[in-house]
C-alpha cells in the first residue's frame, strides 16, 4: 500500500511538490525517478521478494506519483489510475447494489454518464442535487446513503459547494464524503481540511499540466479505506503505465509555479470579458459578481483559470470558437496552453438536452481554460474572438 513517509510532510508546498515521495535511484543515484518499464519482478526465493511481484499491483514509478500527490493533498494514501474516469469507476466499486449516493447535479458529463448510464444499471442509486445549497444535500440523504460526492468548482458552470457544510452532512449520515478537486488542485483547495474522506483528480488536467497523458488519482487518510481501494485497484486493473505516471510526476514539480499564473490570467481575462460583455454573461468565481464569490474566497486560496461565458446562441458561440488564435478549440483543460470548448457538444454531449437546459448548460455556453501564456496575448485574442 502506498503510504507516504513522515519526511514527505515536511517543508512548504513547493518543496513537497518537487521532492515528496521520491528517492534517488539506489543503483545510480539518479535524481529523477526512473521509468520502470517492467511487467514483473524477479523474486529472491519462493515467497521472498523486494516488495514487488507483478506490475499491475505495484510499480515504483507509479508509487512515487502516488506518494507525491497524497502529500500535496494532505492525505496518507494515494492510488493512481489509468484515467480520471477509471479512478471514479474504481471508487464506485466500494459500494454495492442498493447503496445510495448523493451527487452534485452539475458535474463533469463523464461522471453523470458513468452514474446514470452504467452504474445505475447495476443497482447503485443516485440522486443529483444542486449542492450550492447544503440543505439540498441534507434533504437528499436517505437511510441507504453511503456517499456524498461533490465537484467544486463545477464543470462548466463554476458552482461552489460549501465543503465544510457538506462534510458535516456526510458525517452525520455515516456516509463517505468524496470530493473531485480537479479544477482547484491542492494548491488552491484542501478538501481534507473540510472533512473529505476521499479526494480525487483527473491527473490529465492541472496536476500533469502539459496535455500529454491521461490519468486519475484518489487520495485518502483512513487505513482501512485505503486497503479496500488498493484491493480494487489491483483486482480491477485500471492502472496507469509507468511512462504516464512519470509524466504526471514531472508535472506536479511545477504545480506551484503554474497555478498562480493560471489564476492571474483567469482573473484578468474574466474581468476583461465581464467589462466587455457584462457581468451576467461571464461565470468565474473570482469575479465579485459571482453569487458565491465570498464562499470561494473563504475555502479557496485562488480561483484558477477556468471561465465560462454565455453567448446566447450556438451560432454566436461558434463564431467565437472560429475566431480564436491563441486559445485552441479542444476538449480537456488545465494545460499550459489555453483551450476553449463548447460544453453542450463536447464535455457534456452525453447529458440529455433537457437536462442540460435545466442545469443552464446552453448551446451558447463556451468554456475557457486559461493557460500560462502572456496575458496580453490572451486578452488580445479574446477581444478579437468575442467582438
Amino acid at each position: 500500500m502506498t503510504r507516504i513517509f513522515d519526511e514527505d510532510q515536511s517543508g512548504g508546498f513547493a518543496t513537497r511538490a518537487i521532492h515528496a515521495g521520491q528517492r534517488p535511484d539506489p543503483l545510480s543515484g539518479a535524481i529523477m525517478t526512473p521509468i520502470y518499464t517492467t511487467s514483473t519482478y524477479v523474486q529472491e526465493a519462493l515467497g521472498k521478494n523486494k516488495g514487488y511481484e507483478y506490475a499491475r499491483g505495484k510499480n515504483p514509478t507509479r508509487e512515487a506519483l502516488e506518494r507525491n500527490v497524497a502529500t500535496l493533498e494532505g492525505g496518507i494514501h494515494g492510488f493512481a489510475f489509468s484515467s480520471g474516469m477509471g479512478c471514479l469507476d474504481s471508487l464506485m466499486k466500494l459500494f454495492r447494489s442498493g447503496d445510495h449516493i448523493v451527487c452534485g447535479e452539475n458535474v463533469y458529463g463523464g461522471t453523470f454518464r458513468l452514474f446514470d448510464k452504467i452504474l445505475a444499471g447495476y443497482g447503485l442509486c443516485f440522486t443529483f442535487v444542486d449542492t450550492r445549497d447544503p440543505q439540498n444535500i441534507a434533504d437528499a440523504v436517505a437511510p441507504n446513503t453511503r456517499a456524498i460526492l461533490v465537484e467544486t468548482p463545477t464543470n462548466p458552470l463554476m458552482r461552489i459547494t460549501d465543503l465544510t457544510a457538506a462534510g458535516e452532512i456526510a458525517k452525520r449520515a455515516g456516509a463517505l464524503f468524496i470530493v473531485d478537486n480537479t479544477f482547484a488542485t491542492p494548491f488552491f483547495q484542501r478538501p481534507f481540511d473540510h472533512g473529505a474522506d476521499i479526494v480525487y483528480h483527473s491527473t490529465t488536467k492541472y496536476l500533469n499540466g502539459h496535455s500529454d497523458m491521461v490519468g486519475g488519482i484518489a487520495i485518502m487518510r483512513d487505513d482501512a479505506l485505503a486497503e479496500r481501494i488498493q484491493f480494487i485497484q489491483n483486482a480491477s486493473g485500471a492502472v496507469p503505465g509507468p511512462f504516464d505516471s512519470w509524466l504526471a510526476l514531472r508535472g506536479t514539480k511545477t504545480l506551484h509555479l503554474r497555478m498562480p499564473v493560471h489564476d492571474a490570467n483567469g482573473r484578468k481575462v474574466s474581468a476583461f470579458l465581464a467589462n466587455k460583455l457584462g457581468d451576467d454573461r461571464v461565470i468565474y468565481p473570482g469575479l465579485e459578481s459571482h453569487p458565491q464569490h465570498e464562499l470561494a474566497k473563504k475555502q479557496m486560496k485562488g480561483f484558477g483559470g477556468m471561465i465560462s461565458v454565455e453567448m446566447g446562441t450556438k451560432e454566436k458561440a461558434a463564431g467565437v470558437l472560429s475566431r480564436v488564435k491563441v486559445f485552441s478549440l479542444a476538449e480537456s483543460l488545465g494545460g499550459v496552453e489555453s483551450l476553449i470548448s463548447h460544453p453542450a457538444s463536447m464535455t457534456h454531449a452525453s447529458v440529455e438536452p433537457e437536462r442540460r437546459a435545466h442545469l443552464g448548460i446552453t448551446e451558447g455556453l463556451v468554456r475557457l481554460s486559461c493557460g500560462v501564456e502572456d496575458v496580453e496575448d490572451l486578452l488580445a485574442d479574446v477581444d478579437h474572438a468575442f467582438s
